[in-house]
């Protein structure tokens, strides 16, 4: 048996929370059902659970105002698992009022029940706020409401989202280590420069010309930071500042993100992280009922590289004027052959949905794989790069003390 935490809904209404036995998740859930309670997020003890979802009362998380895509993805599936016990959508959005954590959300939340209690349906109430809940979401939940099966794609938009924000906290943990690194080294590296150096060329001042060329350079280093930090610091800001409003441009833009595409190895990562996005999307929207224009005119705008984007959009007229998926995605060089090939036989067989999903699922598995390689390889250079550059200090450092003894006395 093993313990698992849980919050469900009383016939009341009202939240609860605690544990239980079971032998498995599913029974967990079995349990709270036969107890009368509509379970919301069911998870093992000390871990999370991946049908109910991932439960944040209490975390961090909580403490920030800003409405993150963890707390929509959170939000999707505390609404599917009520639906999908029987509850209407207003009476399932009440109870949800009580369970989100930010007043923010909880305020977009009231408003949205009030809007679908007035008449309207969820999707026009979601499409309220465009900020917190996309295009793309907002067309699913619509599809869903259109099709009858409302409760169906929100599971499904909760598996996507679920999907998409373990990539994203993958990539996240790990650049954790390579920044930390970063971090330490840069602080250690200044700290040597404007403090311990100093200290050694007070004893150095009267050597002049003895003086090797490294110890000089390296000492006319620290003196420059010393003397001249503000300034620095100012470059580096305003480096920053005019960096970020050229990236923001549309022409920065475009010349960044066809550099990404182009460099040796963060374009291969860049275009498989495109093309595992592009084709969970058209999947879930696909599987969901959504005609495939519209799926795809929507999975081109959530791309984030503006080459691919484009591209893209070359795809959605072609397609638009009766051609196969598969032929205009083969002739834009970004999606590898073997993607094109799984799809082209989602084509010929009919379940292109699981076909993209299929490929979404592998290519989230390369890129894990590419990130983990890059990783493995960036520790080891930083490391490497600290050696060098502190072996340098020390020995400038060494020879000017071995130097001392050719001074005249």
């Amino acid at each position: 048996m093993t313990a698992y935490s849980y919050k469900a809904t009383d016939p009341s209404g009202k939240i609860v929370q605690g544990s239980l036995e079971a032998d498995d998740q599913k029974g967990a859930v079995g349990r709270l059902q036969e107890m009368g309670y509509i379970p919301i997020r069911v998870s093992q003890a000390g871990g999370k659970g991946r049908r109910f979802g991932l439960d944040l009362s209490g975390s961090a998380s909580a403490v920030f105002k800003r409405i993150t895509n963890k707390d929509v993805m959170v939000f999707t599936q505390d609404l599917s698992a009520l639906l999908s016990g029987g509850l209407p959508v207003d009476r399932a959005l009440s109870i949800l009022i009580e369970a989100v954590e930010k007043d923010r959300f909880r305020e977009i939340v009231t408003d949205i029940l009030k809007t679908v209690q007035g008449g309207s349906y969820l999707s026009d109430a979601l499409a309220k706020y465009p900020r917190v809940f996309s295009r793309f979401y907002i067309n699913m939940v619509r599809a869903g409401e259109a099709g009858g099966v409302l409760e169906a794609v929100l599971e499904r938009l909760a598996i996507f989202l679920e999907s998409s924000q373990d990539l994203r906290d993958f990539i996240k943990s790990a650049m954790i280590y390579p920044i930390f690194l970063i971090l330490v080294g840069g602080a250690s590296l200044i700290i040597l420069m404007t403090y311990v150096i100093p200290k050694f060329s007070l004893i150095f001042a009267e050597m002049g010309g003895a003086i090797p060329w490294p110890t000089q350079m390296l000492l006319a280093v620290s003196e420059g930071l010393r003397s001249y930090w503000p300034i620095l610091l100012a470059l580096l800001a305003a480096a920053v500042f005019v960096s970020r409003r050229v990236a923001r441009s549309p022409k920065g833009r475009r010349r960044l993100d066809r550099l990404k595409l182009t460099l040796p190895f963060t374009g291969d990562l860049v275009s498989k992280v495109e093309v595992a996005r592009f084709t969970r999307t058209l999947g879930t929207l696909t599987r969901s009922g959504v005609p495939i224009l519209q799926a795809l005119q929507l999975a081109t705008d959530i791309m984030g590289n503006v080459i691919v984007r484009e591209s893209l959009s070359e795809v959605y007229e072609r397609v638009k004027e009766g051609e196969r998926l598969s032929k205009p995605l083969g002739d834009i060089a970004v999606f590898p052959p073997l993607a094109i090939q799984m799809i082209m036989v989602g084509e010929e067989t009919g379940r292109m949905d699981d076909m993209l999903l299929r490929v979404a699922e592998n290519y989230e598995k390369v890129v894990k794989n590419l990130i983990k390689r890059l990783v493995s390889f960036l520790e080891p250079a930083m490391i490497l790069l600290m050696g060098v550059v502190v072996g340098f200090i020390v020995i400038s450092m060494l020879m000017a003390i071995f130097s001392m003894n050719d001074m005249p006395f």
